[in-house]
């Protein structure tokens, strides 16, 4: 079986509790774009664990996780990353492989990005991790690759980082007037004994792969952030650097989304979303802020509180088309138990004319939407203890039902919980 998990909104849809629960059935689970600003939260035992660079199936004991090469990796992270997971008593170590493709944030990288969002007069809402200008670089055919870091020796790696780094550093001086010790051999040194540290095995991923999934081998495939925050298909410009739908399976591993046996696509029963741009559904109210105290809405990689709304369909619809969803799984539906009404964005509203979906996804048009909604009655129970889909509350089923219908994709599982058991499974 091969799989893809993707988030449908804005990313924050709980893609690692999914990804925890269901790597116990496959070999692989594989992180296939983005980078460190992405936060994977599983919580075990109570325990709680976050994920920035490595695919939170690591939980699992028996799978193997490959860093594909559509991600950028921060070797200070995947270092921090790794040391915490082993200081818990996780060992991870012989479980990682990374593709010699995937490029290298470096130092320069996150300074440029920090800078840029400081100066700039329309926020784009970055993590300042580095993470678009690395991909600037890759794009720019200027990257530094894992393989750099593996095959150079130490002189010829610095030699290129100090070709690579001129603009950026010419800009950190000249443009936003910082002063940057940029010293190429020390970043090339630092890299280089850092990642030999981690003792992590470095492969052709996109061989590996397609070789183990002709063989047989089941793949789970790790998408992070949302399909809304896709370079292409997002509300661009403020959307991330890479491909977070489902078509970033192909360019960011090798392997060609026709191996791809079913796509799940993950709902939150509320919509959120960190950072600026258009958010039609916002309720910056008491609703809102009381869906973020019950949901723990604020970022795990920054910390940030997470705008808050109600469950826009519309883009649902439009993200389903883009990811080619198979089913749903429905998660955090036990955060609105307590209110006393909850509201669905059925259509958008245009100048009197309706929409079932956004005719386009730029920043003018989402800001001018008007939502149309329709209201149901709150359950008003505690869900974290259900555990068949007749045990939910008539209003719950309500609720989830004329989700699946209107987006006409069956949804398969509802999370009413943080932990692994707090699932309910419908197929």
């Amino acid at each position: 079986m091969i799989t893809l998990v993707v988030g449908m909104q804005w990313g924050d849809e709980g893609k690692a509790k999914v990804i925890d629960l269901l790597a116990s059935s496959y070999d692989y689970v594989v992180r296939y774009q983005g980078g460190a600003n992405a936060g994977h939260t599983v919580v075990v035992d109570d325990k709680k664990f976050i994920f920035h660079l490595l695919p939170s199936g690591l939980m699992n004991p028996s799978a193997i996780v490959v860093v594909g090469n559509g991600v950028v990796i921060d070797i200070d992270q995947l270092f921090d990353e790794i040391q915490s997971l082993e200081n818990l008593g996780f060992p991870v170590r012989n479980r990682v492989i990374i593709s010699d493709k995937a490029h290298v944030v470096m130092e320069y990288h996150k300074i440029i990005d920090s800078l840029r969002e400081k100066a700039s007069p329309k926020k784009i809402g970055t993590t300042s991790r580095g993470i678009g200008p690395c991909y600037e670089d890759k794009i720019s055919r200027r990257g530094i690759r894992i393989s750099d870091i593996v095959n150079l020796e130490v002189n010829q790696l610095a030699k290129k980082i100090e070709t690579f780094a001129q603009e950026k550093v010419f800009l950190m001086k000249n443009l936003y007037n910082y002063d940057y010790d940029f010293n190429a051999l020390k970043l090339a040194e630092s890299c280089k004994s850092k990642f030999e540290s981690l003792g992590v095995e470095v492969r052709n991923t996109e061989i590996l792969l397609n070789r183990e999934i002709n063989s047989g081998k089941s793949v789970l495939f790790e998408g992070a952030q949302g399909i809304l925050l896709d370079i292409d298909f997002g509300t661009y410009p403020y959307v991330t650097s890479s491909n977070a739908s489902s078509s970033g399976v192909s360019t960011g591993t090798g392997v060609s989304l026709k191996k791809v046996d079913n796509v799940i696509g993950i709902v939150k029963s509320y919509t959120t979303r960190v950072g600026e741009g258009p958010f039609p559904t916002e309720q910056d109210n008491d609703i809102g802020q009381e869906i973020r105290n019950k949901g723990g809405e604020f970022g795990a990689t920054t910390g940030r509180p997470r705008r808050c709304g109600w469950l826009d369909l519309p883009l649902l619809r439009y993200s389903s088309i883009v990811g080619g969803i198979t089913e749903i799984f429905l998660t955090k539906i036990d955060v609105l138990s307590d209110l006393d009404e909850i509201k669905v964005c059925t259509d958008y509203s245009i100048d009197g004319e309706i929409f079932d979906m956004p005719p386009f996804m730029d920043p003018q048009t989402l800001y001018s939407v008007k939502p149309i909604y329709k209201t149901f009655k709150g359950w008003k129970k505690k869900l974290s203890d259900v555990k068949k889909f007749e045990d939910f509350p008539k209003e719950a089923i309500a609720y989830i039902d004329f989700i699946q219908q209107s987006l006409n994709v069956p949804i398969t599982y509802v999370s009413v919980g943080p932990e692994r058991h707090q699932t309910v499974i419908l197929k």
